[in-house]
């Protein structure tokens, strides 16, 4: 990384650049006129090298000086240049500060030559029309001025044949005058000539325009390109009609090199010589702007498995020439089949198939990558083993845009390095789909709390031995305003990743906690328990029995009412600092249960040291039952010895996804305590819970028994 320049470089920069002047025209200068001249400009060097701004005027008007003094040598400004990235400053300044100055040096002198042009087209028109006016009385002065220009002349007819050229243009071309002379001037093309040049000519030889301008490029008559700043103009005749046309021909062939240069330091990386991540877009746009019907494209999203461990353990220079020599190996076999090989960024690399005839040879790009970087690589004497992952995408560009393409790719990559290391995953527009809508979901979340997106509906527990109603559990919801009423399922998950669990559920515990506490108020011991989630997060919170005691003294609910359901995650082992939390709610009366017992690595050792009153049984061990019954299935029996665990650990056992009156016979014939589930009723709205209350039914009837099955939720 380039330092920040320092104050102490001062005398030595202005030193340099003196010198380097003096070996220029500076010779011709006075003494006094140099020393002035170089003392400005690198004064406005040093302060526009010292600038943060994204613009560079001081370097502009340094170069606009130089000029003025007739520092005019390509020379100059090559090694003007050069000595500019010598110098100290912010990172990327330099790099701004000499192409604004190369490119402001090129501006004026081409003002300044474009001033000498006018003044020799001014006295080219004039000698000529006193030359038909005068008997060609002032040819003499007319062609000094024409043979000895410093710019290259040349002059032809309206039909474009050459006939007459200076010594600067016959220089230029390497060719003598009989080389050129009655040659046609469209048989100068160049295979690089931009686009418009020729109909621009065309133009102005049929008399529809006076003038025009461009850079172009010419072979010289030793088979060398030359590039040029062509201006040609048309001479009318006394009645306006097209009689000549003159073409002033600047070489500019070291300054379009400077540029190329300076274009390419801008387009390539740095470390590994490959195109980066601005040369790898303008390329992919390119694909879109004028594309066939069936066009179709690919891309290979490649990320290294295991480079932060090289990068962390052996150091960031021997991770530069991991990556330099990954570069070389994926250019030397992707770019001769005629593929783009980008590097975006850290470890990343892309891959893009211009011409892609389908999935299967993105796929076999892929696969390629992944085999060319199996062997190991051998760096500073570390034999190194480094793998990728790669995202693989072909779609027709009609079917999308660059921006969705190259968000479609990422995600794909995302998915592969989440399914293992040293693997290719396809694009899969389901998949994707999915993926956006959590991006959409995580990105609408942190607002949705503020705006009263969320509500909580309430599911019944219901005792197994009479169907009674003995616990609710508050289950939150979204409104979403684009995809609609959301489950937990859909949220919980992204707001766990993002921290936002930790206010949105603070919010569910003042809202479940309020409703509680209200039934209470109305309906005395009727009032069902209220159960609520707490997550990983919340668990280990610091700050969560400050939160629980101060919501139940605020609502004024009795902590004996209060569950808080854990997942066992949430508690790893009797010295998890989240368990001293969890001891302090139980000694202040709020009950705990496991949630989903079974489905993870329980530890039945320390179990008996949590502090909870309940199990509540995951509903897939409920569910595997077989409609005939004539079966007892393994889902049964377990749950027959979590129950008989569970008794004799003392905590009462409560089963979820009690979907079918025969799920609640064979609980309640297993000794199971409460029911959870569609067949003793759905998550519903406060008030329906009040409805319940108030009607004091069983879940029991027989109208029951023809209850349809569906998920928790």
């Amino acid at each position: 990384m380039t330092e920040p320049m320092s104050p102490v470089d001062t005398r030595d920069f202005t030193e340099a650049w003196y010198r380097l002047l003096r070996s220029g025209q500076g010779l011709a200068l006075p003494p006094p006129t140099l020393a002035q001249v170089a003392g400005r400009t690198a004064e406005l060097l040093r302060r526009s090298l010292a600038g943060t701004a994204a613009d560079t005027p001081l370097a502009d008007e340094a170069a606009a000086l130089l000029v003025d003094a007739h520092f005019t040598d390509p020379e100059i400004l090559a090694h003007a240049v050069a000595l500019l990235h010598t110098q100290r400053a912010a990172p990327g300044r330099v790099a701004v500060v000499s192409g604004a100055f190369a490119a402001a040096w090129a501006a004026a002198l081409r003002e300044r030559t474009l001033r000498e042009q006018e003044s020799i087209q001014r006295a080219a028109f004039a000698a000529r029309e006193e030359a038909e006016r005068a008997w060609r009385a002032s040819e003499a002065r007319f062609r000094a001025l024409f043979e000895h220009a410093a710019i290259g002349i040349g002059m032809a007819d309206v039909n474009g044949t050459i006939l007459q050229v200076n010594q600067a243009l016959r220089e230029l071309f390497c060719a003598r005058s009989e080389d050129l002379r009655g040659r046609r001037v469209t048989d100068l093309v160049h295979p690089e000539d931009a686009p418009g040049v020729w109909e621009a000519y065309e133009d102005l030889v049929q008399g529809r325009r006076d003038r025009f301008t461009c850079d172009k490029p010419y072979y010289r008559r030793d088979g060398e390109v030359v590039w040029t700043h062509l201006t040609v103009s048309l001479i009318r005749g006394e009645n306006g009609e097209p009689r000549y046309q003159v073409a002033m021909v600047e070489d500019i062939t070291d300054r379009y090199r400077l540029q190329e240069r300076l274009r390419h330091q801008a387009t390539h990386d740095p470390l590994t010589g490959l195109p980066n991540r601005a040369a790898f877009f303008e390329r992919l746009e390119a694909l879109f702007e004028e594309p066939q019907p069936d066009a179709r494209f690919g891309l290979c999203y490649v990320d290294l498995d295991g480079f932060k461990v090289v990068n962390d353990s052996l150091g960031h220079e021997t991770g530069d020439q991991l990556l330099a020599a990954v570069a070389e190996r994926l250019d030397c076999a992707l770019t001769p089949l005629g593929h783009l090989v980008a590097r975006l960024g850290g470890d990343e690399f892309v891959v893009l198939l211009e011409n892609c005839r389908g999935e299967e040879e993105a796929v076999a790009v892929a696969k390629l990558v992944l085999t060319t970087l199996a062997r190991p690589f051998l760096i500073a004497g570390h034999k190194l083993a480094i793998g990728a992952s790669v995202g693989v995408l072909a779609r027709t560009v009609a079917a999308t845009t660059p921006g969705a393409a190259v968000r479609a790719a990422d995600l794909t990559l995302y998915r592969s390095k989440e399914s293992g290391r040293g693997r290719w995953t396809l694009f899969d527009p389901t998949q994707n789909a999915r993926a956006v809508s959590r991006y959409a979901i995580s990105v609408r979340l942190p607002v949705a709390l503020d705006r009263g997106e969320f509500f909580v509906d309430y599911q019944p527990l219901c005792a197994l031995s009479d169907g009674s109603l003995a616990a609710v559990e508050a289950l939150v919801r979204w409104r979403h305003p684009q995809f609609g009423v959301l489950g937990p399922d859909e949220f919980v998950s992204t707001a766990e990743e993002t921290g936002l669990i930790m206010p949105l559920g603070r919010w569910i515990l003042e809202r479940a906690i309020g409703q509680a506490a209200e039934w209470v108020r109305r309906f005395g011991d009727a009032a069902p328990q209220i159960n609520v989630n707490l997550a990983v997060r919340q668990a280990r919170n610091p700050g969560l029995v400050n939160d629980i005691t101060r919501i139940l003294d605020s609502s004024g609910l009795d902590p004996r009412r209060l569950q808080l359901e854990i997942t066992e995650s949430a508690v790893i082992g009797p010295e998890d600092e989240s368990l001293r939390a969890l001891q302090a709610l139980a000694d202040a009366g709020v009950s705990l249960a496991v949630d989903d017992f079974g489905t993870g690595w329980s530890n039945l050792a320390y179990l008996r040291n949590l502090p909870v009153s309940g199990l509540k049984i995951a509903g897939a061990f409920v569910s595997d039952t077989h409609e005939d019954g004539t079966e007892e299935p393994v889902g049964w029996r377990i749950v027959g010895g979590l129950v008989s665990l569970a008794h004799a650990l003392g905590l009462t056992v409560t089963a979820e996804g009690v979907e079918t009156p025969q799920h609640a016979r064979w609980l309640r014939s297993l000794g199971c305590d409460w029911g959870q589930g569609w067949y003793f009723g759905r998550p519903v709205a406060p008030q329906e819970i009040a409805r319940r209350i108030t009607e004091g039914h069983s879940a029991y009837p027989a109208s029951k028994s023809e209850a349809k099955s569906g998920p928790k939720s």
